[in-house]
C-alpha cells in the first residue's frame, strides 16, 4: 500500500476472537493454545518473543536502482523455482533477487490488458512458474509469464470490488496472496474491512483450481487487532498461516505483529453479506507469535519517530526455509519512496 497514515489503536487486546455473536462482534479471548509459549530463543539479542527471533536486517537496497529502475516500494516477496528471490513493487515492477545476497539480478514491467499500470501488492508463483499478481486498484488477480505478459485473470467476487461497484474501499483491497499446500488452492487477503462488516474484521478469498483454472471457492473471516490491517500472509505446509498486521500512527510510527492463524475450520462467509453479529460464525483462530516492537533494534536506525528504530512500513513476507525446528522467515518494507522510510529486509526464525 502507498503512504498512508493508520491511526492504530495501539492498547488494543492481542487476542483473537473466534467467533461473531448475535450481539455483534466477539469480545476477544486469549488463545490457551502453547504455540507461541514454547522454548525461548538462548541468544537473548535476537529474541523478539518466546517463538520469533531476528537473525539479522539489511539496508543494501535502501535508494537504489537497477537497470534504470528504482529499487523499493517493494510490498511482496516469493521464491522462485531456481531458489531465487522474487521481489514485487507496487509501482508495476518485479525484481528478481539472489536469495541471499538480495542483490538485484533482472526486472520485469507489470501493465493491465490496456498497459496501464498496476499498485501491485501480492504475489505468488505457481508450480509452472507463472506469477500471479494483486492489484490493489480494482480489485485483481492476473496470472503473468516471467516475462510480464498476462495470461489469465481470474474472477473476484462482486462485493470485494471497490465501491461502487462493490463494498471495499480504494486501497484497502487485495494485499497478501499465497498458494496453500498442493498448489490448488489459492488465497488473498483484504487488507481492511469491508462496507457493513464490523471494523477490523477482513476477509480472506480463496480459490480453487479447477481443469487448469482458479474458480471461486470458500471465504473465511479474519479479525484484526483494532486499527491494523492485513498487508500478508504465507500458507505453511499444515495448512496454517503465517498472518503480518501492521498500522502506522503519525508522530509515534508502526505497529507491526507477526500471528500464527488456521483457517481450516472458519465458516465459509462467502455467503453472508454483512458480517456485524451473524451467531455461530466462526472466525479463522489466530494466536500472537510477536509483536516486532520488541525484537532487537541491532543497531538499526529510523528517519522518523518509530517506538523501535528497527520498525517501518512492513508489508513483504515469504517463508524461506527450514532450519534446527524453526521457519525461516524474510520480511520487507516498503518506503513509499520517501525520504523518511527504509526499504529493509528483515531476516526472522520462527517457531510454530
Amino acid at each position: 500500500m502507498r503512504l498512508r497514515t493508520v491511526l492504530a489503536t495501539l492498547t488494543a487486546g492481542l487476542a483473537a476472537a473466534t467467533t461473531v455473536t448475535a450481539a455483534g462482534p466477539a469480545n476477544a479471548h486469549p488463545d490457551t493454545g502453547t504455540a507461541t509459549h514454547t522454548v525461548a530463543d538462548t541468544a537473548t539479542d535476537k529474541a523478539c518473543s518466546p517463538a520469533v527471533s531476528l537473525d539479522g536486517f539489511s539496508d543494501a537496497l535502501d535508494k537504489t536502482t537497477f537497470d534504470g529502475t528504482f529499487v523499493g516500494n517493494l510490498s511482496a516477496l516469493a521464491l522462485d523455482r531456481d531458489g531465487s528471490l522474487a521481489a514485487l513493487s507496487d509501482r508495476s515492477s518485479l525484481f528478481g533477487l539472489d536469495a541471499k545476497t538480495l542483490a538485484p539480478e533482472s526486472v520485469v514491467p507489470l501493465a493491465d490488458e490496456s498497459g496501464a499500470a498496476l499498485d501491485s501488492e501480492g504475489l505468488a508463483i505457481d508450480g509452472d512458474g507463472t506469477r500471479l499478481i494483486t492489484s490493489e486498484t480494482e480489485p485483481s488477480i492476473r496470472r503473468y509469464s516471467r516475462d510480464g505478459r498476462i495470461l489469465d485473470r481470474l474472477p473476484v467476487p462482486s462485493s470485494l470490488l471497490v465501491a461502487p461497484a462493490g463494498r471495499a474501499t480504494p486501497n484497502q483491497t487485495f494485499e497478501g496472496l499465497t498458494l496453500l499446500p498442493g498448489g490448488r488452492t489459492l488465497l488473498a487477503s483484504m487488507e481492511y474491512a469491508l462496507s457493513g462488516d464490523s471494523a477490523g474484521i477482513v476477509r480472506f478469498q480463496t480459490w480453487r483450481r479447477q481443469h487448469g483454472r482458479f474458480a471461486l471457492s470458500a471465504q473465511y473471516a479474519y479479525r484484526a487487532d483494532s486499527g491494523l490491517g492485513v498487508p500478508e500472509v504465507q500458507a505453511l505446509p499444515d495448512g496454517r498461516l503465517l498472518v503480518l498486521e501492521r498500522g502506522f500512527t503519525a508522530g509515534f510510527g508502526n505497529t507491526v505483529r507477526l500471528y500464527l492463524a488456521d483457517p481450516r475450520h472458519a465458516t465459509d462467509t462467502g455467503g453472508i453479506t454483512d458480517l456485524t453479529g451473524q451467531g455461530g460464525v466462526r472466525l479463522v483462530k489466530k494466536t500472537l507469535l510477536a509483536d516486532l516492537v520488541s525484537c532487537p533494534s541491532q543497531g538499526a536506525t529510523a528517519e522518523q519517530p518509530q517506538p523501535n528504530p528497527l520498525l517501518d512500513n512492513i508489508e513483504g513476507m515469504v517463508i524461506t526455509g527450514r532450519a534446527k525446528g524453526r521457519l525461516e522467515v524474510l520480511l520487507v518494507s516498503d518506503d513509499n519512496q520517501n525520504a523518511a522510510q527504509t526499504t529493509r529486509f528483515y531476516r526472522l526464525r520462527v517457531r510454530v
